[in-house]
Parts: structure tokens; sequence; C-alpha cells
């Protein structure tokens, strides 16, 4: 059994903030019913890259463990059919925009007055007052993380993944397993929202906490940290290994293990504030060490003198090192290769047991159970 065996979720989700969250629902057990427009999914056209049957790999990466039915909300057969759903199902979770669902009947007051036991969960961009589009990339701007992203003399950049979708997409599934567990102990249902700024402002942790603590606005920094030295990639004799040094232990180890353990003694250099305030000098007598050997080398050495360090590698090369870590990164969900879900539960373990479902592929036995046929 799944730790939310029983639960039906009703998602009216797209793109990703929403599914990502659902699909950590399904992967908990969760009966997910995707509800898509007659079209799909806007992420099933979101090629390349694609699998060997054609599927876009984003789709893919966001919709294992559910099932599909086509409703198009604009139908009223069809948009009868979505409020049964609703009526029916334990949780609903929604992205589209503020004012949207309740067009269609489906707003939260709707659904409470049919099923007020139902958990609501409401994905926006910018909060349910606002109707600006909810992209991942506008909020990366407007929310200040590109402005921190990027090499000081540089342009802002994004970051790599779309990871404020993904950060709201974890505050949302942990906002509904708090009100199922407020459900189980009041039988109340309720509404959880969350939108993409704030989740952004609020993952962006010790750097919007500069500001609003410290009066502080943060800047880029390129790979250099505001508040540890060193702790960025620094050049070696043959490429670049990552040194992260946390607390002056570590830095004492550090640089006994390059063969300067004089530098832990250096006033300049002994306590965290002092490595910051006189960083560029202690990077010029790093960097004289550490040109003395490979990479792949000094890891080996400051592995042994338990000082976190680590090569950059790809995605590939991240995949291959949890492998070899035994941490089994690749799941085959009906057959199709995804990536595991983080959680072991010793008692309800994740599932992924359903490959991310054809438009409609489950729309007659979803359209019969709902008495739709």
């Amino acid at each position: 059994m799944g730790s939310l065996d029983g639960i039906v979720v009703a998602d009216f989700s797209r793109v990703l903030a929403g599914p990502y969250c659902t699909m950590l629902l399904a992967d908990l057990g969760a009966d997910v019913i995707k509800v898509e427009s007659p079209r799909g999914d806007d992420t099933r056209q979101w090629l390349p890259p694609a699998n060997a049957d054609g599927v876009g790999t984003y789709y893919l990466a966001v919709n294992r463990n559910k099932r599909s039915i086509a409703l198009d909300l604009t139908d009223p057969t069809d948009a009868e059919a979505a409020r049964e759903l609703a009526t029916r199902a334990d949780v609903l979770v929604h992205n589209l925009r503020p004012g949207a669902m309740e067009r269609f009947g489906l707003g939260y007051d709707d659904v409470a007055a049919t099923n007020p036991t139902a958990v609501y969960c409401s994905i926006s961009g910018f909060g349910p007052d606002s109707d600006l589009p909810g992209y991942d990339l506008l909020v990366q701007a407007m929310s200040g993380m590109m402005s921190l992203t990027g090499a000081p003399d540089g342009p802002p950049f994004r970051a790599g993944v779309a990871v404020i979708d993904v950060m709201t997409g974890l505050h949302a599934a942990t906002g509904i397993l708090a009100a199922l567990h407020h459900r189980d102990v009041t039988g109340q249902g309720q509404h959880v929202r969350t939108n993409l700024l704030s989740a952004a402002l609020s993952s962006l942790v010790n750097q919007t906490s500069a500001y609003v603590a410290g009066g502080v606005v943060p800047h880029r920094m390129g790979n250099e940290h505001l508040s540890l030295y060193p702790y960025e990639p620094m050049a070696t004799g043959d490429g670049e290994l990552i040194i992260a040094v946390g607390n002056d232990p570590q830095f004492r180890r550090l640089a006994a293990a390059i063969g300067a353990p004089e530098l832990a003694d250096d006033t300049r250099f002994a306590t965290m504030a002092r490595r910051n305030a006189n960083r560029q000098e202690l990077r010029r007598l790093l960097l004289a060490r550490l040109a003395e050997k490979p990479a792949q080398e000094w890891f080996r050495i400051l592995a042994d003198a338990d000082i976190p360090s680590g090569p950059i590698n790809d995605v590939r090369q991240g995949v291959d090192l949890a492998t070899e870590l035994g941490l089994d990164p690749i799941a085959y969900a009906g057959g199709v290769p995804t990536v595991r879900n983080p959680l072991t539960l010793s008692a309800t373990p994740t599932r992924h047991d359903l490959a991310p479902p054809k438009l409609d592929e489950h729309g007659a036995e979803i359209r019969a159970w709902l008495g739709r046929n």
C-alpha cells in the first residue's frame, strides 16, 4: 500500500508546477486523474527532445502514475463530467489563471458546496488577485533570482531548469498533505493556495533574508557564496574542482591537505569572517597549490581528508554517479524510463507503476466510473 492509497486527486493542472505536485501524490499511492483539454497538456508538444516513440521528455518527466481523460470544459456535457469528478475527489489541483475555474462552476466555493471535505489547491503565478501569466522564466526575473545568477560583470541568467515551478509544486504538495491530515482530524476540507512568486521569495532563503532582515540587496557573485569561502569551483592542474568549506575545522583540514597548514593559523584566514574579508588573497594562495596536481587527484586527497569537494558533472555523469552509489535513479514506469522519486519510505514505498498516459487513454473507464457513458 502507498501512503495515499484511496485518495482520489482531480488534476486540472498543466505544464510543470501542478503536474509535478500531483505526480508526487501519485507516487505516494494517490489515484490521480489528469484532466486535459482535447489538445492535451502543453508539454506534450514541447519538442525536442523526445523519446523513441516521439513523446516529449518534458511531459514524461512529471506525469507518471496518472490516468488521463480529455474534457472540453466549454462543452456542457464535459463540464458536467468535470463537476462530477470534483464532487467525488478527495483533492482537486489546478493552476489555471485566477477566475478560470469559477467560469466552469469549478471554483473553490462551487466544489466546497457539493464536496465539503475536499482539499482544493490553487496554484497561481502571482497570487489570487493577479492575472499575470505565471511562467517560470518571468518569476525568476521578477522575484530577483535572475539578478543573483551569472557573473558579477555579466548579464543575469535564468537557472538551467524551471526551479520555481518545481519548488512551487513541492510547496503545493506539502500544503495538500497538511490539509489531508487536518481533514482526518476534523472532517473538514479547505482551500490551499500557493503561487510562484511567493515560493520563489521563500526559496531564495538567505538572499531574501539578507534584504528583509539585514537591509542588504544581494548581487551576482558568479559561483562565489555570499557568506562562505572557499565555496566555489577552483582551477587545478587540469580543470576545475568544487571545494565547499562550510566551517573553520574544514578549512584547517583543507590547508593541511594541500600542504599549506600555515594558512589555517594565518590571522587573515583563521575564521570564516576573515576568509570572506580576504578572499582574493586566499584565492591566489589556494590556486597556486591546487595547480600542482590534476583535479581527480585532488578529489581523492580532499575526500580522504573529509573535505566537501567534487567534479562538475554533466547530467549523464550525475545519473551515472547516483547509479554507482546504489541510488537506482532510473525507475521504469510502465516500461518508460523516468527519474525515481527521491523519497524512501520503509512501510509505504513510493510506486512507479503507470507510464505517463496518452491523451484520454483512460477516458472511457473514468467516464464509466462517473456514470457518464
